[in-house]
């Protein structure tokens, strides 16, 4: 419980210390985006190294409608140091219109930071998301093992925004 709390308080220390909610330069958030279809579990293929999720395994992001119109996030790890899984639960709404893939999460009472979809694919089975700079990123799929040429689509476009393939920690492999 203990790394949990480390977890949501550290989150919403960088998040507020970034104190944005906006888009990187560069990015350029998906639309048309559809979030019933975006709805649902996530598994974190690759992402950028950051405190709060340092450690985590078979990371999952799931996403469901909130009453108030917003997505309940639930993020979940493993963390294989202490032997147990970490849940964070979270709350997301949208920057602009509902129409383009830029959303607010907050992890921590009133700190929002950026969550940008920044690559989406047709079918919505691979997405990457990028925070309120390019410091953070997360390359999420429905699916464990997303196809190797989807995967390489996706770091080329990373690197397009700068994001540099050495940056990448990769929690599942791409087939």
């Amino acid at each position: 419980m203990r790394t949990l709390l480390s977890f949501n308080l550290l989150l919403a220390c960088c998040l507020s210390l970034q104190s944005c909610t906006g888009v990187p330069d560069g990015v350029t958030p998906v639309t048309p985006f559809e979030l019933n279809r975006y709805l649902g579990e996530w598994h974190e293929i690759a992402r950028l190294d950051h405190r709060f999720e340092r450690g985590l395994t078979e990371v999952t992001a799931n996403y469901a409608m909130r009453d108030d119109g917003g997505v309940k996030v639930i993020n979940r790890g493993f963390n294989a140091a202490e032997g147990d899984w970490q849940q964070a639960e979270g709350k997301a709404y949208f920057v602009g219109d509902t129409n383009t893939g830029a959303l607010k999460v907050s992890f921590f009472g009133p700190f929002y930071g950026g969550y940008n979809i920044a690559k989406l694919n047709d079918d919505y089975s691979v997405a990457l998301v990028v925070g309120p700079s390019t410091d953070y990123a997360w390359l999420l799929a429905r699916s464990k093992t997303p196809a190797k040429a989807l995967c390489d689509d996706y770091m080329a476009f990373a690197n397009s925004i700068g994001i540099s393939a050495e940056q990448w920690i990769w929690l599942q492999q791409c087939r």
